[in-house]
């Protein structure tokens, strides 16, 4: 038996400012002294365990005058170290290969740089000159890295406009990292799903998807770094619940999370009703569009089983609903749920010039404002912005 509570302040472990009672959705900072090594993260086995250790060892601490065996404290300081390894190690896939989720920076989940409308059987690459489209983008680009934005996704589909050649030479010329995605689009009447999409299996299509993670996109070495998909409700089809089945098969054989353009609660609680009878656990879920929901007791609702909530139309105005949605979710302790951004952009082929284009700036010049007068601190922004995206989409097997 020692003396351990010095030892105990050294490995600090706790809640943030705003936490639910809901251990499997905490998200925990995890500091070994000095305060340099941090890490933080919400992943609900490796909280749980970390944290079942570290009460034993504070009841022990609270019923003994500070003592403890060697034993409870080396098997909390176990737990610690191993969790804190495995969380340094986690990574995202950019169009320039692979790097660590912790270098993701400030981050923009949901952006496009060129989308077009044209339909799954009329699309092809020589719609655009890249050329024309680099010279539409790079001001906007260069624009945002001045707010200190690092990394981008890109969540235009294939058969949507998806160009992984012109998004590697956007983040080479730019140095903002861009991440692309697997998966097809099914809202809009299914215009933009390719035929075979109507006819193959699930697994067949999670093949395909799986395929792209594993060999790269077309003739390219560029490997996708998240799932996009798409619904539409008031109720998912036969067909939208077969896409869905494809992603969750495809994020368990790769750990890539899955996007999925939603819109209203209903849809969203039937995904991830989906998704968990396929044995995939909802904090690989991304709720797109969540701001369409206007009842926000459904935004805490799907963020309490773990899901993300994201609110990601900033770039066309309404900043005081967004602010509200996401103030709402703080008070719930679920910040740590919370993803934003623009989804703005974007060169349209067949327009000339492109058409208008709506720059990234929004969140920082307009909502960041609003937060700031809703007292949200420096480390609140940092959670919406770094902490959150790379928690997110930091690629692992989500499984229940």
């Amino acid at each position: 038996m020692r003396r351990t509570r010095e030892l105990l302040r050294q490995m600090r472990i706790f809640r943030g400012p705003h936490h639910s009672p809901d251990k499997s959705s905490l998200n925990f900072s995890i500091c070994l002294f000095p305060k340099s090594r941090c890490s933080t993260f919400s992943d609900h086995n490796s909280v749980n365990y970390i944290v079942n250790q570290v009460y034993v060892i504070q009841n022990k601490l609270n019923g003994m005058n500070g003592v403890i065996s060697r034993r409870d404290f080396l098997k909390a300081g176990t737990a610690f170290l191993l969790v804190l390894q495995q969380s340094e190690s986690l990574s995202v896939i950019t169009v320039n290969g692979s790097i660590p989720a912790t270098a993701m920076g400030t981050s923009l989940v949901h952006e496009h740089f060129l989308v077009d409308f044209i339909g799954a059987d009329k699309i092809n690459y020589s719609r655009w000159n890249r050329d024309e489209v680099v010279k539409k983008v790079m001001p906007y680009l260069l624009d945002v890295k001045k707010y200190g934005v690092k990394t981008i996704f890109d969540c235009t589909p294939v058969f949507l406009g998806r160009d992984v050649v012109l998004l590697s030479r956007l983040a080479k010329e730019s140095g903002v990292q861009i991440i692309t995605n697997t998966g097809y689009y099914g809202a809009v009447g299914n215009k933009y799903l390719p035929a075979w999409a109507f006819t193959e299996t699930y697994k067949q299509i999670a093949k395909r998807w799986v395929g792209e993670f594993e060999s790269g996109i077309e003739d390219t070495t560029v490997k996708p770094g998240f799932i996009k998909i798409s619904v539409e409700g008031p109720h998912l089809t036969e067909l939208h619940k077969k896409i869905v089945k494809a992603a969750a098969l495809t994020h368990l054989q790769t750990g890539l999370t899955i996007c999925s353009h939603t819109g209203p609660a209903m849809p969203a609680f039937e995904e991830i009703e989906l998704l968990q009878k396929m044995k995939v656990h909802p904090a690989a879920f991304v709720w797109t569009h969540a701001q369409a929901e206007q009842d926000l007791t459904q935004h805490v609702k799907a963020a309490k089983l773990g899901a993300w909530i994201s609110l990601d139309g900033i770039g066309w105005g309404g900043f005081e609903k967004y602010a509200t949605s996401i103030d709402n979710l703080r008070t719930a302790g679920l910040l740590n749920k919370v993803l934003i951004s623009h989804d703005a952009g974007w060169y349209k082929p067949g327009e000339k010039d492109g058409g208008s284009f709506t720059g990234y700036t929004n969140i920082f010049t307009a909502l960041v404002p609003l937060l700031k007068n809703r007292e949200f601190t420096d480390n609140d922004i940092h959670q919406l912005l770094v902490t959150n995206p790379a928690e997110a989409f930091a690629i692992r097997v989500r499984k229940i």
